[in-house]
């Protein structure tokens, strides 16, 4: 790498990816990244509950931009401690999002701004269902932030600008019957053979695509799981499916689950697990046009779950981008190209000073 910028996130994201930080295990980074940040002088405060806050967290005169980014990884897969290599940064979390993070802190230490004001929102567990996010109690309890005029969360988008996210539904499907002798199951009432037949019903329900803002968004519905029986030789008179929902921006999360009840009531029982609600498209926002206008970004729809919802919750406008690669997330060979990691910063730079 030639690049100085490069070459400087590259270290700073390496450096981010040693400090291990797994789902509720964030505090070792975010004290890290706090120090790192006091001793640059740049403005920061403790949060509480493994969230750090820097910059400015309240609007004023100007517009006030957010950027955010999660601490947490997902386990370890042997890809610790990190490593340079091809000018790239490999180990966990590098594109998911400790990548994000080094352009957060590099930002927040240069002063980046101009043209709005910037604040930084690091939050964890993010990787855990949404009901255990540490970023929808931030925002209750930082009234300052949802004043803000755009929240830019840095999820892996290869430095596309992707508008949007679905929601989604995690339920259990249950199946009963009456145990019983496989050698005589006419005397028995299988309930493996129940849910076969919800499973494959389920599965004839098409994907549906709704266009909005002249974006595409798939709703699609999925068994992920399957499990039943207590041995070979003994019927079933239980089986138990895990489902998976993911339904577009714009369709309310009480809609949704009458919607996947009406796919699964006829056998069964569905019992919610979690839903998280999805992300509005922000289309008419002028901060979304500007920021893609400072990096000539390429746009897309988010087919699948950020915390851009917890943002729109909150009635802040949010979009996606940030350099990782969604391909290279939570895989054991994650890596991160120094030369993604300049170029989001880059854009940003150029979007937060209005150029």
């Amino acid at each position: 790498m030639t690049d100085a910028l490069a070459e400087r996130l590259a270290a700073r994201t390496l450096e981010l990816v040693d400090v291990p930080s797994p789902s509720r295990e964030e505090a070792p980074l975010a004290a890290h990244v706090l120090g790192v940040l006091e001793a640059g002088g740049a403005a920061v405060r403790d949060a509480g509950d493994t969230c750090v806050l820097a910059g400015t967290t309240a609007r004023g005169e100007r517009p006030l931009v957010l950027l955010a980014g999660h601490f947490d990884t997902v386990p370890a897969q042997g890809n610790l401690p990190g490593r340079l290599a091809g000018g790239d940064v490999h180990g966990l979390g590098a594109a998911d999002m400790k990548g994000a993070l080094a352009v957060m802190v590099e930002l927040a230490l240069a002063g980046a701004g101009g043209a709005v004001d910037v604040g930084y929102v690091f939050f964890g567990r993010e990787e855990l269902p949404q009901s255990e996010s540490a970023l929808a109690p931030l925002l209750e309890r930082e009234p300052g932030l949802r004043e803000a005029d755009l929240a830019i969360v840095m999820e892996p988008t290869d430095n596309t600008l992707q508008l949007g996210c679905l929601g989604n539904v995690n339920a259990t499907w249950t199946f009963s019957g009456t145990s019983g002798h496989s050698a005589r199951p006419w005397l028995a009432d299988n309930a493996l053979h129940r849910a076969a037949h919800g499973v494959v019903a389920l599965d004839a329900v098409e994907a549906v695509h709704h266009e909005i803002g002249g974006l595409e968004y798939a709703e699609v519905v999925s068994v992920t799981m399957l499990e039943s029986g207590v041995a070979q030789n003994v019927i079933p008179d239980r089986a138990v499916a895990r489902v998976n929902y993911r339904y577009p921006p714009g369709l309310g999360a009480a809609e949704a689950e009458a919607r996947l009840r009406g796919w699964c009531g006829a056998d069964g029982t569905l019992e919610i697990a979690s839903n998280a609600p999805s992300g509005p498209v922000p289309q008419d926002n002028p901060l979304v046009a500007a920021l893609r206008r400072a990096g000539d970004l390429a746009v897309a729809p988010k087919q699948a779950w950020t915390p851009v919802a917890e943002f729109g919750v909150a009635g802040v406008d949010a979009v996606n981008l940030g350099p990782g690669d969604p391909a290279q997330a939570h895989t054991r060979g994650e890596h991160v190209s120094a030369t993604a990691l300049a170029a989001c910063h880059r854009t940003l730079e150029a979007f937060l000073r209005g150029g």
